[in-house]
Protein backbone atom coordinates (compact mmCIF):
# COMPACT_ATOMS: atom_id res chain seq x y z
CA UNK A 1 0.00 0.00 0.00
CA UNK A 2 3.17 2.23 0.07
CA UNK A 3 2.65 2.99 -3.74
CA UNK A 4 -0.67 4.08 -2.98
CA UNK A 5 -0.16 6.67 -0.17
CA UNK A 6 2.78 7.64 -2.06
CA UNK A 7 0.96 8.94 -5.03
CA UNK A 8 -1.79 10.62 -2.52
CA UNK A 9 0.51 12.30 -0.42
CA UNK A 10 2.17 14.14 -3.49
CA UNK A 11 -1.13 15.08 -4.97
CA UNK A 12 -2.31 16.61 -2.11
CA UNK A 13 1.05 18.63 -1.61
CA UNK A 14 1.43 19.46 -4.90
CA UNK A 15 -1.98 21.17 -4.59
CA UNK A 16 -1.75 22.07 -1.14
CA UNK A 17 -2.75 25.82 -1.77
CA UNK A 18 -4.73 24.82 -4.82
CA UNK A 19 -8.31 23.23 -5.95
CA UNK A 20 -8.25 20.69 -3.71
CA UNK A 21 -10.44 22.58 -1.48
CA UNK A 22 -14.59 22.83 -1.37
CA UNK A 23 -15.18 20.42 -4.44
CA UNK A 24 -16.73 17.62 -3.48
CA UNK A 25 -19.43 17.70 -0.48
CA UNK A 26 -18.67 16.02 2.33
CA UNK A 27 -14.99 15.42 1.54
CA UNK A 28 -12.36 17.22 3.93
CA UNK A 29 -8.92 17.59 3.85
CA UNK A 30 -6.87 18.67 6.23
CA UNK A 31 -2.91 19.61 7.13
CA UNK A 32 -0.78 20.21 9.77
CA UNK A 33 2.76 21.31 9.99
CA UNK A 34 4.06 20.29 13.51
CA UNK A 35 2.80 18.24 16.63
CA UNK A 36 -0.72 20.24 18.56
CA UNK A 37 -1.55 20.84 21.61
CA UNK A 38 -4.82 18.65 22.77
CA UNK A 39 -7.98 20.81 21.76
CA UNK A 40 -11.75 20.03 21.99
CA UNK A 41 -14.06 19.90 19.25
CA UNK A 42 -16.92 18.54 18.06
CA UNK A 43 -16.59 15.13 16.41
CA UNK A 44 -19.39 14.59 13.46
CA UNK A 45 -20.05 11.37 11.97
CA UNK A 46 -17.11 11.04 10.14
CA UNK A 47 -14.67 8.27 8.28
CA UNK A 48 -10.69 9.73 8.04
CA UNK A 49 -7.74 8.12 6.65
CA UNK A 50 -4.47 9.11 7.08
CA UNK A 51 -1.88 9.58 4.60
CA UNK A 52 1.01 11.19 6.79
CA UNK A 53 1.73 11.69 10.10
CA UNK A 54 -1.20 10.35 13.22
CA UNK A 55 -3.31 11.81 15.57
CA UNK A 56 -4.18 11.28 19.37
CA UNK A 57 -8.35 11.26 20.05
CA UNK A 58 -9.93 11.09 23.25
CA UNK A 59 -13.61 10.81 23.53
CA UNK A 60 -14.52 10.17 27.15
CA UNK A 61 -12.38 7.70 29.01
CA UNK A 62 -11.20 6.24 25.44
CA UNK A 63 -8.02 7.42 23.76
CA UNK A 64 -7.22 6.28 20.50
CA UNK A 65 -4.51 7.12 18.29
CA UNK A 66 -4.69 7.04 14.01
CA UNK A 67 -1.97 7.08 11.18
CA UNK A 68 -1.09 5.78 7.90
CA UNK A 69 -1.91 2.20 8.90
CA UNK A 70 -5.05 2.58 9.93
CA UNK A 71 -8.88 4.66 9.75
CA UNK A 72 -11.20 5.99 12.19
CA UNK A 73 -14.47 5.64 12.04
CA UNK A 74 -17.21 8.32 14.53
CA UNK A 75 -21.13 7.43 14.31
CA UNK A 76 -22.42 9.68 16.54
CA UNK A 77 -21.71 13.47 17.20
CA UNK A 78 -19.38 13.28 19.87
CA UNK A 79 -17.22 16.02 22.00
CA UNK A 80 -13.39 14.51 22.19
CA UNK A 81 -10.19 16.30 22.46
CA UNK A 82 -7.84 15.93 20.20
CA UNK A 83 -3.99 16.55 19.22
CA UNK A 84 -1.50 15.58 16.03
CA UNK A 85 1.45 13.63 17.52
CA UNK A 86 3.71 12.90 14.79
CA UNK A 87 4.03 15.77 12.21
CA UNK A 88 6.66 18.41 11.14
CA UNK A 89 7.78 20.94 8.33
CA UNK A 90 9.01 18.30 5.87
CA UNK A 91 6.32 15.41 6.42
CA UNK A 92 3.55 17.18 7.90
CA UNK A 93 0.29 15.60 9.04
CA UNK A 94 -2.30 14.95 6.35
CA UNK A 95 -5.84 13.82 6.64
CA UNK A 96 -8.66 12.96 4.36
CA UNK A 97 -12.08 13.04 5.80
CA UNK A 98 -15.48 11.72 4.49
CA UNK A 99 -18.78 13.56 6.92
CA UNK A 100 -21.38 10.00 6.71
CA UNK A 101 -24.85 10.79 5.29
CA UNK A 102 -27.15 8.91 6.87
CA UNK A 103 -29.32 8.42 3.96
CA UNK A 104 -26.78 7.33 1.64
CA UNK A 105 -25.37 4.60 4.22
CA UNK A 106 -28.85 3.50 4.38
CA UNK A 107 -29.15 3.03 0.65
CA UNK A 108 -27.11 0.91 0.78
CA UNK A 109 -28.58 -1.91 3.59
CA UNK A 110 -32.54 -1.90 2.08
CA UNK A 111 -33.03 -5.36 2.51
CA UNK A 112 -30.18 -6.57 5.28
CA UNK A 113 -31.69 -8.22 8.12
CA UNK A 114 -31.11 -6.43 11.55
CA UNK A 115 -28.94 -8.94 13.51
CA UNK A 116 -27.61 -8.36 16.75
CA UNK A 117 -26.97 -4.81 17.58
CA UNK A 118 -23.55 -4.80 19.36
CA UNK A 119 -23.51 -2.91 22.39
CA UNK A 120 -19.93 -1.01 21.59
CA UNK A 121 -18.30 2.34 21.18
CA UNK A 122 -20.03 4.50 18.14
CA UNK A 123 -16.35 4.96 17.22
CA UNK A 124 -12.88 3.47 16.50
CA UNK A 125 -9.78 2.49 14.70
CA UNK A 126 -9.01 -0.20 12.43
CA UNK A 127 -6.39 -1.40 10.01
CA UNK A 128 -6.24 0.34 6.40
CA UNK A 129 -6.94 -1.60 3.48
CA UNK A 130 -6.06 -0.99 -0.39
CA UNK A 131 -9.55 -0.84 -1.15
CA UNK A 132 -9.85 1.65 0.99
CA UNK A 133 -6.87 3.82 -0.28
CA UNK A 134 -7.59 3.30 -4.10
CA UNK A 135 -10.91 4.88 -3.84
CA UNK A 136 -9.31 7.55 -1.98
CA UNK A 137 -6.78 8.08 -4.68
CA UNK A 138 -10.03 7.72 -7.17
CA UNK A 139 -11.61 10.93 -5.35
CA UNK A 140 -8.40 13.06 -4.53
CA UNK A 141 -7.93 12.58 -8.33
CA UNK A 142 -11.18 14.50 -9.02
CA UNK A 143 -9.92 17.59 -6.66
CA UNK A 144 -7.65 17.65 -10.07
CA UNK A 145 -10.31 17.36 -12.77
CA UNK A 146 -13.56 19.09 -11.32
CA UNK A 147 -15.54 18.66 -14.44
CA UNK A 148 -15.74 15.16 -13.72
CA UNK A 149 -16.77 15.35 -9.61
CA UNK A 150 -20.54 16.18 -10.19
CA UNK A 151 -21.01 12.64 -12.01
CA UNK A 152 -18.26 10.25 -10.43
CA UNK A 153 -17.89 11.72 -6.66
CA UNK A 154 -20.80 10.09 -6.30
CA UNK A 155 -20.00 6.75 -7.11
CA UNK A 156 -16.95 6.87 -5.27
CA UNK A 157 -18.61 7.78 -1.96
CA UNK A 158 -21.07 5.08 -2.42
CA UNK A 159 -18.58 2.83 -3.01
CA UNK A 160 -16.73 3.55 0.25
CA UNK A 161 -19.67 3.55 2.37
CA UNK A 162 -19.61 0.11 0.69
CA UNK A 163 -16.15 -1.04 1.97
CA UNK A 164 -16.93 0.46 5.47
CA UNK A 165 -19.68 -1.70 6.09
CA UNK A 166 -18.21 -4.51 5.19
CA UNK A 167 -15.49 -4.09 7.17
CA UNK A 168 -14.77 -3.65 11.05
CA UNK A 169 -16.94 -1.23 12.25
CA UNK A 170 -19.98 -2.03 9.34
CA UNK A 171 -21.96 -3.36 12.41
CA UNK A 172 -21.98 0.34 13.91
CA UNK A 173 -22.30 1.89 10.99
CA UNK A 174 -25.73 -0.08 10.03
CA UNK A 175 -26.80 0.96 13.58
CA UNK A 176 -26.19 4.45 12.45
CA UNK A 177 -28.32 3.93 8.85
CA UNK A 178 -31.43 2.31 10.46
CA UNK A 179 -33.80 4.55 11.50
CA UNK A 180 -35.45 1.81 14.21
CA UNK A 181 -31.99 0.73 15.37
CA UNK A 182 -30.84 1.41 19.83
CA UNK A 183 -27.46 3.92 18.08
CA UNK A 184 -30.14 5.55 16.47
CA UNK A 185 -32.29 6.48 19.28
CA UNK A 186 -29.17 7.59 21.23
CA UNK A 187 -28.07 9.65 18.30
CA UNK A 188 -31.71 11.56 18.63
CA UNK A 189 -31.01 11.74 22.52
CA UNK A 190 -27.86 13.40 21.83
CA UNK A 191 -29.68 15.66 19.56
CA UNK A 192 -31.58 17.22 22.34
CA UNK A 193 -29.34 17.53 24.69
CA UNK A 194 -27.51 19.44 22.41
CA UNK A 195 -30.06 21.79 21.83
CA UNK A 196 -30.56 22.26 25.32
CA UNK A 197 -26.91 21.60 26.50
CA UNK A 198 -27.34 25.26 28.75
CA UNK A 199 -31.19 24.06 30.72
CA UNK A 200 -31.11 21.06 33.57
CA UNK A 201 -30.75 17.66 32.27
CA UNK A 202 -33.71 14.76 32.83
CA UNK A 203 -32.14 11.32 31.92
CA UNK A 204 -35.71 10.09 32.76
CA UNK A 205 -36.88 12.26 30.49
CA UNK A 206 -34.43 10.99 27.17
CA UNK A 207 -34.84 7.28 27.99
CA UNK A 208 -38.51 7.90 27.75
CA UNK A 209 -37.75 9.72 24.50
CA UNK A 210 -35.60 6.86 23.34
CA UNK A 211 -37.83 4.23 25.03
CA UNK A 212 -35.57 2.65 27.35
CA UNK A 213 -35.58 2.31 30.83
CA UNK A 214 -33.45 5.23 32.89
CA UNK A 215 -30.82 2.33 33.77
CA UNK A 216 -30.80 0.82 29.98
CA UNK A 217 -30.55 4.32 28.72
CA UNK A 218 -27.89 5.22 30.63
CA UNK A 219 -25.65 1.35 30.02
CA UNK A 220 -26.27 2.35 26.28
CA UNK A 221 -25.33 5.52 26.30
CA UNK A 222 -22.17 5.38 27.64
CA UNK A 223 -21.69 2.10 25.70
CA UNK A 224 -21.77 3.90 22.34
CA UNK A 225 -20.09 7.68 23.55
CA UNK A 226 -17.83 6.30 26.30
CA UNK A 227 -19.07 8.95 28.85
CA UNK A 228 -22.72 9.72 30.63
CA UNK A 229 -25.28 11.55 29.50
CA UNK A 230 -24.34 14.01 32.38
CA UNK A 231 -20.83 14.15 31.25
CA UNK A 232 -21.45 14.81 27.81
CA UNK A 233 -24.17 17.34 28.67
CA UNK A 234 -21.08 18.78 30.80
CA UNK A 235 -18.03 18.62 27.85
CA UNK A 236 -20.91 20.58 25.58
CA UNK A 237 -21.42 23.42 28.35
CA UNK A 238 -17.29 23.45 29.07
CA UNK A 239 -16.34 23.47 25.63
CA UNK A 240 -18.78 26.41 24.75
CA UNK A 241 -18.07 28.84 27.70
CA UNK A 242 -13.98 28.40 26.50
CA UNK A 243 -15.20 29.64 22.94
CA UNK A 244 -16.92 32.79 25.20
CA UNK A 245 -14.12 33.46 27.74
CA UNK A 246 -11.40 33.17 24.27
CA UNK A 247 -14.06 35.92 22.74
CA UNK A 248 -13.17 37.95 26.08
CA UNK A 249 -16.20 37.22 27.79
CA UNK A 250 -15.80 36.92 32.00
CA UNK A 251 -15.80 34.06 33.47
CA UNK A 252 -18.84 34.15 35.75
CA UNK A 253 -20.94 35.33 32.60
CA UNK A 254 -19.49 32.40 30.35
CA UNK A 255 -20.66 29.89 33.15
CA UNK A 256 -24.05 31.43 34.08
CA UNK A 257 -24.83 31.55 30.32
CA UNK A 258 -23.73 27.70 29.62
CA UNK A 259 -25.83 26.67 32.48
CA UNK A 260 -23.74 26.54 35.64
CA UNK A 261 -25.52 28.17 38.53
CA UNK A 262 -22.06 27.78 40.66
CA UNK A 263 -18.85 29.85 39.29
CA UNK A 264 -16.91 27.66 41.70
CA UNK A 265 -18.36 24.56 40.30
CA UNK A 266 -17.59 25.81 36.70
CA UNK A 267 -13.75 26.85 37.41
CA UNK A 268 -13.46 23.50 38.91
CA UNK A 269 -14.67 21.16 36.35
CA UNK A 270 -13.01 23.61 33.96
CA UNK A 271 -9.45 23.51 35.10
CA UNK A 272 -10.06 19.60 35.05
CA UNK A 273 -10.34 19.42 31.47
CA UNK A 274 -8.53 21.87 30.12
CA UNK A 275 -5.66 21.81 32.80
CA UNK A 276 -6.01 25.26 33.65
CA UNK A 277 -8.74 28.20 35.39
CA UNK A 278 -10.62 29.70 33.02
CA UNK A 279 -9.17 32.95 32.76
CA UNK A 280 -5.59 31.86 32.80
CA UNK A 281 -6.67 29.42 29.77
CA UNK A 282 -8.42 32.01 27.86
CA UNK A 283 -5.69 34.46 28.00
CA UNK A 284 -3.23 31.95 26.82
CA UNK A 285 -5.18 31.17 23.65
CA UNK A 286 -5.77 34.64 23.37
CA UNK A 287 -1.85 35.39 22.73
CA UNK A 288 -1.51 32.02 21.35
CA UNK A 289 -3.85 33.64 18.42
CA UNK A 290 -6.27 30.40 18.90
CA UNK A 291 -10.00 31.00 17.81
CA UNK A 292 -12.82 29.51 19.08
CA UNK A 293 -13.43 25.89 17.66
Amino acid sequence: MDDLLTEMRARVLRHADGPLRDIIPRVVIGMQCGETRPAPSLYEPMHCVVLQGAKQVTIGDRTLRYDAASYFVASLDLPATSCVVEADARKPYIVLGLRIDPERLASLIPGAPAGPEPEVPAFGVSPITRELLEIWLRIIRLFETPEDAAALAPLAEQELLYRLLRGPQGGVLRQFARADSRLSRIRRAIADIRAGFDKPLRVEDLAQGAGMSPASFHRHFKAATAMSPLQYQKTLRLQHARNLLIANEEAARAAYAVGYESASQFSREYARLFGAPPARDAARLRALGELPA
